[in-house]
C-alpha cells in the first residue's frame, strides 16, 4: 500500500530533477575548462532551484534560526543531525548563499536520477564498511575544500528517522580540522516527518534549522582537535532540547 501512496510523490520527485538539466550541462561545461568559481555559482543556481521546487512541491514549513551566524563566505564544513533524506533538500534551501556538497554514503549514487545530480553538486561518498575507500573519500573531500568548495557532513553516519539523535562517530571532523577550515554546526528538527515517520512522502511538515555560532578550526592542538567531535555533538544536540 505504501507503495502505491508513494508513486504519486515519487512521480513529482522525477519531474523536479528533470529540470535540472540546463543546470547539468553549464556545471560539467565550468569543471572541464578549470573554471571552478563558475562552476560554484552553477552549483548554487542548480542547488537553490532544485531545493525551492522541492520545498513548495512538498509544502514544507521551513523555520531558520541563527541565519547571522553564517559567514560571509566558503568554504565552510557545515556539520549536523541526520534525521531523514528531507535534511539534504533543507540544507540547500536554508545555506542559499553557499554551494554546499554532501559528504553522503555510497548508495545514494545509485539512486536513479538523484544520485547523479548529487555527484554533479561535488558530493563525496563513503563506503563505510570500507576503511581504505573512506579514507579516500574524506581525502578527497579536504581536497574540494581546498579548492573553495563548502560540503555538509552528518556524523552520525546514518538518519536517526526520528527527533532522538545518535551519537556522533568521532574523527568525522577531520575533514575540517586537516585544512583548517571553519565549521559551522547545525540542527535539524522535524525533516522525519516528510517520509521516515509514515514511509509515505507527505505535504506539510514543519521543519526547524538551527545554525550555530561557527567554530574556528585554524592552529588547533592535538587535544583540542580530540574534544571538537564532543563539543560540536553537544552543540547539535542542545538545539533539539531547546525547543
Amino acid at each position: 500500500m505504501k507503495i502505491i501512496k508513494n508513486i504519486g510523490p515519487f512521480y513529482k520527485l522525477k519531474r523536479v530533477l528533470e529540470e535540472l538539466t540546463p543546470y547539468e550541462k553549464e556545471i560539467l561545461e565550468k569543471r572541464k575548462k578549470g573554471d571552478l568559481e563558475g562552476e560554484r555559482r552553477a552549483i548554487l543556481a542548480c542547488s537553490k532551484r532544485w531545493s525551492g521546487r522541492m520545498v513548495e512541491t512538498f509544502e514544507m514549513n521551513i523555520q531558520v534560526e541563527g541565519k547571522e551566524n553564517l559567514p560571509e563566505k566558503g568554504p565552510v564544513v557545515f556539520v549536523g543531525n541526520h534525521q531523514g533524506y528531507a535534511d539534504i533538500i533543507v540544507c540547500l534551501y536554508v545555506l542559499d548563499g553557499f554551494q554546499t556538497g554532501f559528504v553522503a554514503k555510497s548508495s545514494l549514487s545509485r539512486i536513479p536520477f538523484y544520485g547523479r545530480w548529487i555527484e554533479n553538486i561535488r558530493s563525496v561518498f563513503i563506503k563505510r564498511e570500507d576503511s581504505r575507500a573512506s579514507l579516500k573519500a574524506i581525502q578527497e573531500g579536504i581536497q574540494l575544500l581546498e579548492q573553495g568548495f563548502s560540503l555538509v557532513i552528518f556524523p552520525e553516519g546514518t538518519r536517526s528517522r526520528k527527533r532522538e539523535m545518535r551519537s556522533f562517530r568521532k574523527g568525522s571532523l577531520r575533514l575540517a580540522t586537516k585544512p583548517e577550515v571553519l565549521i559551522v554546526p547545525f540542527t535539524i528538527d522535524g525533516s522525519y516527518k516528510v517520509f521516515e515517520e509514515t514511509g509515505v512522502l507527505t505535504n506539510g511538515a514543519t521543519i526547524r534549522f538551527v545554525i550555530h555560532p561557527p567554530v574556528e578550526t585554524k592552529e588547533l592542538t592535538r587535544s583540542q582537535i580530540k574534544q571538537l567531535d564532543d563539543q560540536i555533538e553537544n552543540t547539535v544536540r542542545g538545539g533539539l532540547s531547546s525547543q
